[in-house]
């Protein structure tokens, strides 16, 4: 599905005049940021993930620190971290680039949001707790939506009332979210249950983007192609690749932040 902003689609001629390499993916949803929340601890860390994320074709990541923990960044840190690590990743010769982004939770994002949207774009990452959906979850879509910015749901499939009842997304998709599930998640390595819920939303055409939610290496690693294989069964391949280029490109601001 190729996502539509305003009336404008977004293809890959923009894509390259963004990115110097064409045809790679992007991660939208990464805490890959050094020892600012719960992700990488150092840079040789958020390093040895973007190697792996650039092995894998991934051309671009919106780093994605939590909001609404005790003590998590403002968005001038997120940003003084994002250049800083690019700076790194050309000494390096990685090819790769990170823009700034945040992983807003639930409870602080009618206030927050708008500080803190992906790419100083007009979309935001929304974390519901993994336990339940809030009452007032279709009220912070709707709220949301009023300020002119759209909610991207993180990893539903992992919250414990979605795998139970899946159709309880569709409410918040009508109003006007949109669905990011984990790379993991879909490939099975976060288990049958959570493997199951994502499979049923990609089949059921629920999902707009897959991000990795890595936190390191080895915690969720950062790679899309082995979701891109699996969502290519359930969707074609065109469809799946949408996923992880067409709709991340469509968020992305036209004129890029230089991070």
């Amino acid at each position: 599905m190729l996502l539509r902003v305003g009336a404008r689609d977004y293809n890959q001629a923009f894509f390259e005049s963004v990115y110097p390499v064409p045809g790679g993916m992007i991660d939208i949803h990464c805490h890959i940021l050094p020892a600012i929340d719960d992700g990488s601890p150092d840079l040789d860390t958020s390093l040895a993930m973007a190697a792996m994320a650039a092995a894998d074709g991934i051309e671009i990541i919106i780093a994605t620190p939590h909001v609404g923990m005790t003590g998590r960044a403002a968005w001038s840190r997120i940003c003084e971290e994002v250049k800083r690590l690019n700076n790194a990743l050309q000494e390096e010769r990685i090819e790769l680039r990170v823009l700034a982004g945040a992983e807003v939770q639930s409870h602080v994002a009618v206030t927050k949001a708008g500080q803190f949207c992906l790419a100083s774009g007009s979309f935001f990452l929304l974390e519901f707790p993994s336990t339940h959906l809030p009452v007032d979850s279709l009220e912070i879509v709707h709220t949301a939506v009023r300020q002119r910015i759209t909610p991207i749901i993180a990893h539903p499939e992992r919250n414990a009332a979605i795998i139970q009842e899946p159709g309880k997304l569709l409410p918040l998709i009508n109003a006007g979210a949109k669905i990011q599930i984990t790379a993991a998640s879909l490939t099975g390595d976060l288990g049958p249950d959570v493997a199951a819920c994502a499979g049923f939303l990609v089949r059921n055409s629920m999902v707009h983007f897959l991000g990795t939610d890595s936190h390191s290496p080895g915690f969720r690693e950062p790679i899309l192609s082995k979701a891109v294989k699996k969502a290519s069964r359930y969707m074609g391949r065109k469809k799946a690749l949408a996923l992880v280029r067409d709709n991340p490109l469509a968020i992305l601001p036209r004129n890029l932040p230089r991070n």
